[in-house]
């Protein structure tokens, strides 16, 4: 089996890397058959980013902290447990946002899309589902959607529903929601086209981040689940992602 690793630049990571690389060698990623990302949840989400154009599954091992995407770190029989583990299919949110001076700037997210006011003054947005006015003006701090994959992430720290990988729908969680008081949110079906457009956006200027990638200055954002774009991620037989959640869905 033909491995290739990835690490962030810290130094306990580092240190694994190259342990990892004299125990195994290091292949390059596009002759390899899977890419073993050490690190946290954000290296994972990086190489996901990094290595977008790559169809080779990743298997994570946790040097973070959480390591909700990551599998406990071990040099020993590493190709056995990659080619004994669990795969995990997950579709990234496609991001269309238009910003004031007409430019349309594309991108992916595999945890979350979020808006978020850019000044001291609440954000004022209307909401479409499908091309149907559902809310006429959320005023917030922001709004987010969100992966099923990333429900844990922001989303869940903003008040969001956690949903299992497979329940095919997308989280819609306000940010401070100022009025209508008390909205929660909604789930939709993951084949929605969400539309987002910023009212009064030159005295409200809002932002939109696509997981780390941040545009400014929008007035409207239309997001999708790609249908066509697919990851692997592996995990151990022992690592169940569905436990997880449960745990993650009845903390205490």
């Amino acid at each position: 089996m033909k491995i290739a690793f990835h690490a962030p630049e810290k130094p306990r990571a580092q240190k694994a890397l190259e342990e990892l690389k004299s125990e195994y060698g290091q292949n390059a990623p596009e002759d390899s058959d899977a890419l073993v990302v050490i690190g946290g949840d954000g290296a994972m989400l990086r190489a996901l980013h990094t290595y977008k154009d790559l169809d080779i599954p990743l298997f994570g091992m946790n040097m973070g902290t959480l390591g909700f995407l990551l599998n406990e770190y071990s040099t020993e029989s590493l190709p056995e447990r990659i080619e004994k583990a669990n795969k995990y299919i997950v579709h990234p949110l496609v991001m269309e946002a238009k910003d004031k001076d007409g430019n349309t700037h594309k991108e992916t997210a595999y945890n979350e899309v979020s808006l978020l006011r850019a000044t001291h003054n609440s954000a004022k947005i209307k909401i479409l589902v499908n091309g149907k006015e559902r809310l006429e003006k959320l005023v917030c701090d922001g709004i987010l959607v969100a992966t099923p994959m990333g429900s844990t992430a922001y989303n869940s720290s903003a008040g969001g529903p956690i949903v299992p990988l497979d329940a095919n729908v997308l989280p819609l969680t306000p940010i401070s929601a100022f009025r209508p008081r008390r909205w929660p949110g909604a789930l939709l079906r993951n084949d929605t086209k969400i539309t987002f457009e910023i009212l009064r956006h030159v005295e409200r200027p809002v932002s939109a981040t696509a997981d780390s990638k941040e545009i400014r200055n929008i007035v409207q954002v239309d997001i999708h689940q790609s249908s066509s774009t697919s990851r692997t991620l592996l995990f151990d037989p022992s690592n169940h992602l569905e436990e997880r959640i449960f745990q993650e869905q009845f903390a205490p």
